[in-house]
């Protein structure tokens, strides 16, 4: 089953060697809780992730000044950010549709 971890500011969000040093699969989503569009794509997402239960998923709240989204170098909200042992190895911008989704969490 999926784990999740709400938006978290910047003084509790990972370092990104943390994050970096991390096993297995894990979904980084970046955006924020008032964002329209991390809003629209939050039903779409939690179907992807309910139908691929490997991934640990973990939102992150972005912005100005929030280093982990700087270091990935997050431009538009939501920005998913899939990570295997550390590495990222997809990303998927203003995602909409679940079959997107699904589609880039099973190619891993």
């Amino acid at each position: 089953m999926c784990a999740l971890v709400l938006y978290l500011g910047a003084t509790e969000a990972p370092t990104r060697a943390e994050v970096d040093a991390w096993p297995g699969w894990t979904l980084l989503e970046f955006g924020t809780g008032w964002c329209g569009h991390c809003r629209a794509a939050q039903p779409a997402l939690a179907e992807a992730l309910t139908q691929e239960g490997r991934w640990r998923h973990l939102r992150v709240e972005d912005g100005p000044g929030r280093a982990l989204g700087r270091s990935f170098r997050v431009k538009l909200w939501p920005t998913l950010v899939l990570l295997r042992d550390g590495r990222e190895v997809a990303r998927l911008v203003r995602p909409q549709q679940t079959a997107d989704i699904s589609a880039a969490l099973k190619a891993w």
